[in-house]
């Protein structure tokens, strides 16, 4: 590309994003943040009928039903909690499973979790790194509090790791709670952390009504070998990025990217959308 297309600017969110919106050469956003700012930009670029698009907030369920191949469920559920600290937009949050194997479930979900390694993402064998800064481990910390206070203690984690090598970084422990309900904060507001809660669902209907209780519709999974359920989550799931019998968290950018709800606003990111986002087409009528 020629010299000065693409460039990188560093420095406080707010004060960035003020002097970009009010540039008077701005001609459109394309925003990855929180809904709170994500909100605040969309309303500035109306004043000036910007073109606009925003990637925010997500709380992505995994449906869990019994009919799943277990072990790859199960393996499923802890990458897409757990790798990359949950510091994926689309990280699965919440799982929502059967009943009939909600407890066998849980269990294996709490011994593989055990044997997560946490430390240097540079070295070999490590599974999850630490939190990007101070306020995303106190943010954390803060959210593992309120699970204790609303589901009871943490079934593994719920910790920060210090000690040695840990202490030069934000480490905190895989993080697992069980009987989580719909209306705790844990099961409502995004963490963007290694941190998960496990809900237990009635049966297929349940558990759909289940995921799409909250503001947010990024991504979504589920777990299953029945092929007409399968066909009903795709229909029926409020959510932009949609997996079957795979993790939530993973993109391909040749396709669109982005959700519904309080997740995203404007044209989809990646791919062809974003090739039509940032062009601008002219009709022309020519006689000679």
């Amino acid at each position: 590309m020629p010299k000065g297309v693409v460039n990188f600017v560093a420095g406080p969110g707010g004060s960035l994003g003020s002097a970009l919106v009010e540039a008077p050469s701005m001609r459109a956003i394309s925003f990855t943040g929180s809904c709170g700012v994500g909100n605040w930009l969309h309303a500035e670029a109306s004043k000036r009928r910007m073109r606009i698009q925003l990637e925010m907030g997500g709380k992505n369920p995994t449906i869990v039903l019994a009919d799943c191949d277990f072990a790859s469920a199960v393996e499923n559920v802890v990458n897409a909690s757990f790798f990359s600290t949950g510091q994926k937009c689309t990280a699965t949050s919440r799982a929502i499973v059967e009943d009939s194997i909600y407890d066998r479930f849980v269990a294996a979900v709490v011994e593989r979790t055990k044997k997560l390694k946490v430390g240097n993402g540079l070295e070999p064998g490590i599974d999850i790194g630490p939190a990007i800064d101070q306020a995303q481990l106190d943010t954390n910390l803060r959210y593992i509090e309120i699970g204790r206070k609303e589901a009871g203690e943490p079934l593994v984690g719920g910790h920060r790791i210090t000690g040695g090598a840990y202490d030069k970084g934000y480490f905190v422990a895989p993080t697992v709670f069980a009987n989580v309900t719909e209306s705790m904060t844990i099961a409502q507001e995004e963490i963007f952390g290694p941190v998960l809660a496990i809900m237990r669902a009635k049966d297929f209907d349940d558990a759909m009504r289940m995921a799409n209780n909250v503001p947010f519709g990024l991504s979504a999974s589920i777990q299953s070998t029945n092929l007409s359920r399968v066909f009903d989550y795709i229909y029926k799931m409020e959510a932009g990025l949609l997996t079957v019998n795979l993790p939530s968290a993973g993109v391909e950018y040749q396709l669109p990217f982005g959700g519904t709800k309080d997740s995203s606003f404007g044209p989809k990111e990646q791919g062809p959308a974003a090739m039509e986002f940032y062009s601008d087409y002219k009709t022309v009528y020519l006689k000679y």
